[in-house]
């Protein structure tokens, strides 16, 4: 967030300019966070090797950072992900890339950044770019930054649950 604060005083963008606290972005918000959870599950059923690979990373690598994590941690790193992240890359990011050019470009502009900046594999990078022109794509059709940012922390919320509850219980089930 403060990354965000700062860029965005430098290139004299508000971060916080598109955010309406209101019934109907925290709705949309909710809404949203469907596709991107039916995506996670097609993430953990395929067979696609990439994907298969990118998924044992990320119970190898992540699982254990997270493993002894509440409920109430959980849902507070996440929130502190969707606000963070989305003030930093759709509030000041793809605002200011489109007050310069076409809204497309920018958002396509500012989810290659998402992606490079969640790289982790080449396949996350580029998962983590369609995840961002997605929440780019929702910023530009609801004018509101709230809609990105619930989609992103009630993502964050189930993917962390699924990772450090579910996974582990299926892998030592398996044993």
């Amino acid at each position: 967030m403060l990354l965000a604060l700062a860029l965005g005083w430098w290139l004299d963008v508000e971060p916080f300019e598109r955010l309406a606290l209101n019934w109907r972005g925290l709705a949309w918000g909710i809404a949203a966070t469907a596709p991107l959870v039916l995506a996670l599950a097609w993430c953990l059923r395929t067979r696609l090797p990439p994907v298969v690979r990118l998924v044992r990373i990320v119970e190898q690598r992540l699982a254990p950072l997270f493993g002894g994590s509440g409920p109430a941690a959980i849902v507070l790193l996440a929130l502190l992900a969707g606000i963070g992240e989305e003030t930093l890359f759709r509030g000041v990011i793809q605002t200011a890339l489109a007050a310069r050019l076409f809204p497309w470009v920018a958002i396509a502009l500012t989810a290659a950044l998402f992606g490079i900046a969640h790289w982790v594999t080449p396949t996350y990078a580029l998962l983590a770019a369609i995840v961002g022109a997605y929440l780019g794509t929702l910023l530009l059709v609801s004018g509101n930054l709230l809609v990105p940012i619930v989609a992103h922390a009630l993502y964050d919320v189930v993917a962390l649950a699924l990772l450090v509850r579910v996974k582990p219980a299926l892998a030592s089930s398996v044993l």
